[in-house]
């Protein structure tokens, strides 16, 4: 057997052996391991919406308006979970929701965690006066109630769902630069970095390959935390009429379309909070039990 492959072998071999020690603390949290299940349940449902959900989103029953939930007296068993004020089917409503919430999450995550690794990065690797610049603007984000500075940005840019993931992920981003900044400082003054500058590496590969990959912990963790205040601050601003519009079966705009009936339809308001407080749940559980399996020092004996 060759040198080649015997230090293949050895690498897989502790790759499996870091996968198997992050399962063995992440599963110790039956609260991260519920969260996990939920959450991959969600993303399931979201990819097979069109096969799952009964009925499509817009799809209106005239002779169906406000059904109740099948338990309750006077439901059309046609509609497990009742129909909203127009005929539609809140189940199927739910189920294409999952799709625009687990996309606002992703796209969330992914603007505000490349725009704020990228200016943490910088900041923390040069620091000087840009370092201070920087911050001192991050700082005037951070002053502002998150939700505040969304309405305002999405009231400048207009109200739509493409604005909406526009704002949250800027609002979202300083946190990022707080994290990547602090982490990079962290690093730069251990003997691993200066063994890299001695031995000639550039400041772009000693930024991306040396330093990055030993602050993505905490990032990680951030991220995941982020993604359900992504869910949530899009929630809030379809609500409020500044997310997406309707007839989008966003679970935000269907409680906003829900709240002249909330004394006379419950179902119509609780089916979508629900919706939401499952899957925001279940994301922040996930994104605690990565926290203590990525941290060394919160991983439990």
């Amino acid at each position: 057997m060759s040198d080649a492959v015997i230090v293949s072998d050895a690498r897989k071999g502790g790759k499996m052996a870091l996968l198997s020690e992050f399962w063995d603390y992440f599963s110790e949290s039956r609260g991260a391991v519920a969260g996990l299940v939920v959450f991959v349940a969600v993303c399931l449902i979201a990819i097979f919406a069109d096969a799952v959900a009964p009925y499509l989103p817009q799809e209106q029953y005239r002779d169906a308006f406000l059904k109740p939930p099948f338990w309750q007296e006077g439901a059309d068993p046609r509609f497990i979970l009742g129909t909203d004020a127009v005929g539609r089917d809140i189940l199927s409503r739910l189920i294409y929701g999952s799709r625009y919430s687990l996309f606002i999450g992703v796209i969330v995550v992914t603007i505000s965690m490349l725009l704020g690794v990228t200016i943490g990065l910088l900041t923390g690797f040069f620091r000087g006066a840009f370092d201070n610049a920087v911050m001192r603007v991050m700082d005037v984000f951070l002053s502002f109630p998150s939700l505040l500075l969304a309405l305002v940005l999405v009231a400048l840019l207009g109200p739509s769902l493409t604005n909406a993931m526009i704002a949250i992920a800027l609002i979202q981003q300083p946190h990022y630069v707080r994290l990547t900044r602090a982490a990079v400082m962290s690093e730069m003054g251990k003997d691993y970095v200066t063994a890299a500058r001695v031995a000639g590496v550039g400041n772009i590969r000693l930024m991306l390959v040396t330093i990055l990959p030993n602050c993505m912990g905490p990032l990680i963790v951030q991220a995941a935390l982020s993604f359900s205040d992504a869910i949530l601050a899009a929630a809030a601003l379809g609500f409020l009429g500044m997310g997406a519009q309707p007839p989008t079966p966003e679970w935000g705009t269907m409680l906003a379309d829900a709240r002249e009936y909330v004394t006379r339809a419950w179902w119509v308001v609780t089916m979508p909070g629900l919706a939401i407080l499952i899957t925001v749940l279940a994301i922040n559980l996930m994104g605690d039990g990565l926290r203590d399996a990525l941290d060394p020092r919160l991983r439990r004996s």
